[in-house]
């Protein structure tokens, strides 16, 4: 860890196994965990609390001053979970007195030119590709995959396993296990391949399948189609978790499919 082209804050408390390769700053009121490694020329910020195993690839910057004129000096933090990879130039800034943190959940990979700004919380085993860029007090469930370019508005939902294509710009909020693409964002089926990857069976799957079927493709109304899933489905906690993303969202959620490329309420 001892590399004399570093600087590394005395107050900072950094793990004895921990890299920390040439020209990276670190602050104080930083926390690093064992077997982390810090790239060249990165700088990790006042409040940063990075977890074990991690990966800060070079130009990333974890723990900046939110980007918000409502900002007022207070304490705050970024939290990145075990495990998780950071690559170049990946930009993670601190809360606000809002949620007072930012979180990147353990298991992640955000790829170069990500920005994730103050307020966010990201799940576990999330992907965020090339040059996905999240506004302020967004959500990402874990297992959500974004695809790279995409922008994400302020105060916008992403549900778990659920995967946006690349180029989206993501307005409204994403339910759980679905794909989601075209311009507007649109419900494009379920995420049956990420699914069964992460071991859903296929009754399962069908289960939520029919779920969406509901939702989206039975020319009712949000209210009413959730009350018909209540009804006609049996509980689960996919079906509960579904149902109370879609009646909690406070954006209100994507349109469904239609045949004439155009969402449908």
């Amino acid at each position: 860890m001892n590399q004399p082209l570093a600087y590394i804050h005395p107050e900072a408390k950094i793990a004895q196994n921990v890299v920390v390769e040439p020209f990276t700053t670190i602050d104080k009121d930083v926390e690093i965990g064992e077997g982390t490694w810090i790239g060249p020329n990165v700088t990790i910020m006042s409040g940063a609390r990075i977890g074990k195993n991690c990966k800060i690839f070079p130009g990333a910057v974890i723990a900046a001053m939110p980007q918000d004129l409502k900002f007022a000096g207070e304490k705050t933090t970024v939290s990145i979970g075990d495990n998780t990879v950071i690559r170049e130039c990946v930009t993670v800034n601190r809360g606000t007195v809002d949620r007072l943190k930012t979180v990147v959940g353990s298991n992640c990979l955000l790829m170069a030119y990500v920005h994730v700004a103050h307020d966010c919380i990201i799940g576990n085993n999330c992907v965020l590709a090339n040059g996905v860029q999240l506004a302020g007090h967004v959500e990402i469930g874990d297992h959500a995959i974004i695809g790279g370019t995409s922008a994400v508005h302020q105060f916008v939902k992403v549900g778990p396993h659920a995967m946006i294509s690349g180029g989206s710009l993501v307005r409204k909020d994403v339910p759980p296990f679905v794909k989601a693409g075209r311009e507007p964002l649109t419900y494009s089926g379920i995420n049956s391949i990420g699914l069964r990857r992460r071991g859903f069976s296929d009754q399962k799957i069908s289960e939520i399948q029919q779920l969406y079927r509901l939702l989206f493709l039975s020319g009712l109304n949000n209210n009413d189609a959730l009350d018909k899933i209540e009804l006609e489905l049996l509980p689960s906690p996919e079906r509960d978790e579904v149902v109370n993303f879609v009646r909690n969202s406070g954006r209100g959620v994507i349109k469904g499919y239609s045949r004439n490329g155009n969402g449908a309420d």
